[in-house]
């Protein structure tokens, strides 16, 4: 088949009739008018030859065609998207050092990869790239010890730093895989804690007491890969988040992700930077990073867990 007819607007059209149902709110989202998306649809399902969209449904909904095709269309725009941002920090190149700091669960995959990016986009630049928890990043940025810092936002920025949200990340549970996954492991296995010394521990247990939703007190726990080692092990459950889900990908054989039990919620993954920056730097990163965690994280996670969609999305 060739690619005769599809073109990057259909695909962005496509995307963000996908994310809404909505015709009119994929034209908002989009810049073009409600016409000009119909037409766009038109086109694309033409040139692929099957329809990706009942139309006859509100909202909208994908066909079985539709759902495997998005999959691959957010590949390709992830990617030419990252390209752009990759473009764009070039002129990165006449500062002369950067100290970033970035929350653990990027350790994996995408910090590698936004080290190479800004390597050879500031050449002449000494680096300085950690990774920590949240609120070591934002501590670290307060004493001005790093220049940047993405980390779960804590609700407002901190005195003297300028929020740049990256990506909404909603809390699920994960349970071991067998007789003991999903809702039946609350009632047969413990409660596995982050630590609350942590951002994510302290928010996990501010919404379990705003729903009047307790637990035994037994485990609390400071790591994260050692937490999902002990879920897989049947030792208990936890709640986290699909970043952290995906970041135990050795793992996925023998746990489980469901939706909560109990009222959702979802934290907020921000690039912070100081006030004081008078060059686009901050905006030139977070670009970078969205377009990242869109393809090294978010996709990848969606096409695993499809019942998040909506919830697990980058934010502008």
């Amino acid at each position: 088949m060739g690619l005769k007819g599809v073109t990057l607007r259909g695909l962005e059209v496509f995307e963000a009739l996908a994310a809404t149902g909505s015709v009119a709110e994929a034209a908002a989202r989009t810049g073009l008018s409600a016409p000009a998306v119909s037409q766009q649809m038109r086109n694309l399902e033409a040139a692929l030859g099957t329809a990706l969209v009942d139309h006859a449904r509100r909202p909208m909904q994908l066909t079985p065609a539709g759902r495997h095709f998005l999959t691959r269309a957010r590949d390709v725009l992830a990617q030419l998207r990252l390209a752009q941002s990759e473009i764009s920090m070039m002129d990165l190149s006449g500062l002369s050092t950067l100290a970033l700091g970035l929350i653990d669960d990027f350790d994996n995959d995408l910090t590698p990869r936004l080290a190479t990016i800004l390597a050879e986009s500031m050449t002449r630049c000494r680096l300085r790239l950690i990774t920590a928890p949240s609120h070591e990043i934002t501590a670290a940025l307060a004493e001005r010890r790093l220049d940047l810092g993405i980390a779960a936002s804590p609700g407002a920025p901190p005195d003297g730093l300028v929020e740049h949200p990256v990506v909404r990340d909603p809390f699920i549970l994960v349970t071991p895989r067998g007789p003991s996954e999903g809702e039946a492991a609350l009632e047969q296995l413990p409660f596995l804690r982050y630590d609350r010394a942590q951002l994510i521990g302290r928010t996990i247990e501010a919404h379990l007491r705003s729903e009047g939703v307790s637990f035994p007190e037994r485990f609390e726990i400071g790591a994260h890969q050692a937490l999902m080692v002990l879920v897989a092990r049947g030792a208990g459950w936890a709640v986290t988040t699909p970043l952290g889900y995906m970041r135990a990908a050795r793992l996925h054989d023998r746990i489980a992700a469901h939706p909560l039990p109990f009222a959702p919620f979802a934290r907020k993954i921000s690039l912070f930077a100081g006030a004081d920056w008078a060059s686009p730097v901050p905006q030139d990163v977070v670009r970078t990073v969205r377009e990242l965690v869109q393809s090294q994280i978010v996709s990848p996670a969606l096409a695993q867990l499809p019942w998040l969609e909506g919830q697990l999305r980058t934010l502008a």
